[in-house]
């Protein structure tokens, strides 16, 4: 299962495990566009076992909604790719009343997994991958002003997201040990996607000098399907993979006591107690 796999690097990443033989559920908020890019995948890879579920994954309800209906649909899921994400230049909430940066990027992340783990321990060996960036070095994470309510930045924002996107792989990583469930985070590359485009005409307009030096979806996906599938990652977990190399990822990603509050606060946020 790939989150925001209608376009950019969840599509490509979708699209190539299909290609490999996997049966794969595309997750994505547009039904059309979501009925579209399955029959894409279907005819490029002649692999009929692609579907579809539609859920907006910064509202909490419908993350739920769509955890129930992948057990009532799926008796295995051997891979949860969380991808979906997105950059907004100004301060929003989620209609859980949560700065939306932090609800779709980690929040989503978190609630999603944590659902989902009964079907994921039952197709052990399985594999959950979670989209980072290198953008996590930039991060100020502040666990008691997670909703950047004072004074939001964009950017800033964006990091933290993507720090906790590290903190929540490695504390994971670490309740699962001793099973056979595998648990890596990974930077795409700068890649030319949609990102960003949410936020307005300037940003489109500016969008081919912001990712003039970026590389291209296919390019960006590769560490994605590398550790959706590839032996040579089997049993490896808590890691932290560019370019398909694991790498050390910021100082304060290891802090053991910032995963756990983490944890903590985000079972808050969610009213999931695991």
């Amino acid at each position: 299962m790939v989150t925001g796999a209608t376009s950019g690097i969840g599509y490509i990443t979708a699209r190539e495990l299909a290609h490999r033989g996997a049966t794969v559920i595309l997750c994505a908020r547009n039904p059309e566009k979501a009925r579209l890019k399955t029959d894409e995948i279907i005819q490029a890879t002649s692999n009929p076992n692609v579907e579809f579920c539609i859920a907006d994954l910064s509202i909490q309800s419908q993350v739920r909604k769509l955890a129930q209906d992948i057990h009532t649909r799926f008796q295995h899921l051997d891979v949860l790719v969380n991808n979906a994400g997105a950059f907004f230049l100004r301060h929003k909430l989620s209609q859980d009343g949560i700065e939306i940066t932090f609800a779709l990027n980690h929040l989503s992340y978190f609630l999603l997994t944590n659902l989902l783990l009964p079907i994921i321990k039952g197709s052990a060996p399985s594999r959950i991958v979670n989209v980072s960036s290198n953008g996590h070095y930039r991060a100020n994470l502040e666990i008691k002003n997670l909703e950047e309510l004072n004074s939001y930045r964009a950017m800033q924002a964006y990091a933290n997201s993507k720090l906790a996107n590290i903190l929540f792989t490695y504390e994971l990583a670490r309740r699962l040990e001793g099973t056979q469930i595998t648990v890596n985070a990974l930077h795409p590359g700068f890649t030319k996607t949609n990102i960003g485009k949410n936020n307005g005409f300037l940003v489109k307009l500016l969008y081919p000098l912001i990712f003039r030096k970026g590389i291209n979806a296919a390019k960006g996906a590769e560490t994605s399907i590398y550790l959706a599938c590839s032996e040579e990652v089997t049993g490896i977990s808590g890691k932290y993979f560019v370019k398909k190399k694991p790498v050390k990822s910021s100082k304060v990603s290891y802090n053991l006591i910032t995963a756990q509050s983490l944890w903590k606060i985000s079972e808050e946020l969610t009213g999931f107690n695991s």
